[in-house]
């Protein structure tokens, strides 16, 4: 789903408008389109043209892959979202169809987005509610044979809730990891919410959700973790906004047209994607380059130009690297988004698009600023005062420097996304650990390839060692890490420490037993293997197991070990207050300052509070 900065920053603390776009170029040939239909030819423009024979051989005819229409109208003032949605799929499976599920995420905890009107193939049916409170299910009446195709078309109407207070802060709501609270305290991290200049309307766009072999629809989010994935599905979205606002999507670009009434309404395309996020803002700007046929843009708050142009250079950088070792992405168009997330959230992926958190683009500025307000942190200035004169701002400057990683390694972390699970699915409620592991290494892997052994060895400390030590620091328990994400009862810290932090890991040791170029081969053979399909739990070990012959049972060993067994402590190490200061000298840090032992349980009592309720 997403880094979390906050980890690092703990980590360093106890140490120390969008213009018009411009018309859509005439789309490339499409093999054989006599034979495909106009709207799914405007949804091909976002496949590369190499990728699309590769796209129909996992996916079969790419008419036949479930089209959504969108149209959305959005009032920002209102905070209000409506319009119709309408999704054609063909029957698949065994047995007749009998039934359509539609999730809604943004009603994970309250209903804050309706459907009324619904008609199968045109005819009116009711719609119920559940089995959860994401889900409403239609009758498919009479039943739609395999092979045939059915159309549901529903009216959305939603009103958005504003943002937690502070989202735009470093801390966001509930201090630097989003509270260290019971399960479900982080919702969605701000998914789906409103300041006065961003509408973020992610989960808005009913889906159809993954059935499992008895038909039924794979589970909702949890209240924490990601919110959901999908089958590859083909959109065509209109967004219609007042003037000053901007639309952005996953998709092609189509144009803009201005309506009569001064709004204007913004067109998408995309193709075999995952999931459609949408996001509204106002005064933003953009940055832009081209990787590999790939349009990578950055969109941001004009205050910030400075951190968007240097999120798009990470942005860029990551993709470079990604496609020369992972394979081509096969899309056309990349979006980077700057949005308010809170719960410590450092970024939130999609297919296509993925927002990085505002506090990430201006903590660098003033690093110290954004930590005002926080509970314990006077006492924790108090605390560095006693420590000698200057080491505050040593402290600030040391933040700084930290984010700036941070900010980096999340881009990359949201980038890897792009491959783990937006291009090779997996379940992200009942399997978190299957793509967040992959993201989080591979992010690890792009500053190795783009700065070097040393600093990535720095990072791998810093930002997957170090959260499962301060966990263990401050009471947590070592455990399973591979479990749904309903099943963390520590909640997000739990949840940071062995799936984020933990689980990662497993791939660092089975590239050290395997050696780098049968790791990297499996790597790649993985995302060929698995495009635009679902992989398991123990998939990547398979290709690993192909790739090296004579350590398949080690593999499977070691899988067991980093994902279902509790060998943490002894695999990477406890530590204390001083240790860690110590390990962060390393990089620069405060490692030569010496806390007496006073000091040291003060700072040791602060912890719970520095990272919120």
């Amino acid at each position: 789903m997403r880094t979390l900065p906050g980890w690092w920053l703990l980590c360093v603390l106890v140490a120390s408008p969008v213009g018009a776009a411009p018309p859509a170029a005439a789309p490339p040939a499409i093999p054989g389109a006599g034979s495909v239909a106009p709207e799914v030819q405007l949804c091909l423009q976002h496949l590369k043209p190499s990728e699309r024979d590769r796209a129909a051989k996992a996916l079969g005819p790419l008419e036949s892959v479930p089209l959504y229409r969108v149209q959305l109208e959005v009032s920002p003032k209102e905070r209000r979202v409506w319009g119709k949605v309408q999704v054609e799929l063909v029957a698949k499976g065994p047995r007749p169809l009998t039934e359509l599920y539609l999730r809604l995420t943004p009603n994970t905890r309250s209903r804050q987005v309706t459907l009324s009107g619904a008609k199968v193939n045109g005819k009116a049916v009711a719609l119920e509610l559940g089995p959860e409170p994401t889900l409403q299910r239609v009758a498919v009446e009479p039943p739609v044979a395999p092979g045939g195709t059915v159309s549901l078309e529903v009216a959305v109407k939603g009103t958005v809730p504003k943002a937690a207070p502070g989202a735009e802060s470093l801390l966001g709501a509930g201090g630097l990891l989003g509270g260290a609270g019971a399960k479900g305290g982080a919702d969605d991290h701000g998914a789906f919410s409103a300041t006065a200049d961003v509408l973020s309307l992610v989960g808005v766009v009913p889906q159809v959700p993954p059935v499992d072999d008895q038909g039924q629809p794979w589970a909702g989010p949890q209240g924490m973790g990601d919110l959901a994935l999908y089958e590859p599905a083909h959109v065509l979205a209109t967004l219609t906004v007042p003037s000053g606002w901007a639309a952005h999507a996953t998709g092609t670009p189509l144009g803009e047209v201005p309506e009569r009434d001064g709004r204007v309404r913004y067109s998408f395309a995309a193709a075999a994607v995952r999931d459609f996020p949408v996001l509204v803002t106002r005064g933003y700007t953009a940055a832009t380059a081209t990787v590999n046929g790939v349009t990578v843009e950055s969109h941001f708050a004009p205050q910030d130009a400075a951190s968007g142009k240097r999120v798009l250079k990470y942005a860029s950088q990551a993709l470079t690297e990604f496609e020369k070792r992972l394979g081509p992405l096969p899309y056309t168009h990349f979006r980077v988004v700057q949005a308010p997330l809170s719960g410590g959230a450092g970024g939130m992926e999609f297919p296509g698009l993925v927002t990085v958190a505002t506090s990430l683009y201006r903590a660098k500025q003033d690093p110290l600023k954004m930590l005002a307000g926080m509970p314990g942190m006077e006492a924790f200035e108090d605390l560095l005062d006693a420590q000698g004169a200057g080491l505050l701002a040593q402290m600030g400057a040391q933040v700084g420097e930290s984010l700036e990683r941070t900010l980096e390694f999340t881009v990359a972390h949201e980038v890897a996304h792009q491959y783990f699970a937006g291009l090779v699915g997996s379940d992200p409620i009942r399997e978190p650990v299957v793509d967040e592991s992959l993201a989080q290494y591979a992010a690890l892997l792009y500053m190795e390839w783009a700065h070097g052994p040393e600093v990535a060895e720095s990072l791998r400390n810093e930002a997957l060692v170090m959260p499962y030590q301060f966990f263990r620091m401050t009471g947590g328990r070592d455990g399973r890490a591979d479990r749904p994400t309903g099943d963390f009862d520590g909640g997000e810290l739990e949840y940071g420490a062995l799936v984020y932090g933990k689980a990662p890991l497993l791939h660092h040791a089975s590239r050290e037993l395997v050696g780098d170029a049968a790791f990297f081969k499996a790597l790649r053979a993985y995302v060929d293997t698995y495009r635009f399909k679902w992989a398991c739990k123990a998939c990547f070990t398979q290709e690993l197991a192909k790739a090296s012959p004579v350590n398949a049972k080690a593999l499977g060993r070691l899988r067991v070990r980093w994902w279902e067994e509790a060998h943490g402590d002894e695999d990477l190490g406890a530590a204390d207050l001083q240790g860690l200061m110590e390990a962060m000298g390393g990089s620069g840090g405060l490692g030569g300052v010496k806390l007496d032992a006073q000091t040291q349980a003060l700072l040791e009592q602060l912890l719970p509070q520095l990272m919120g309720p």
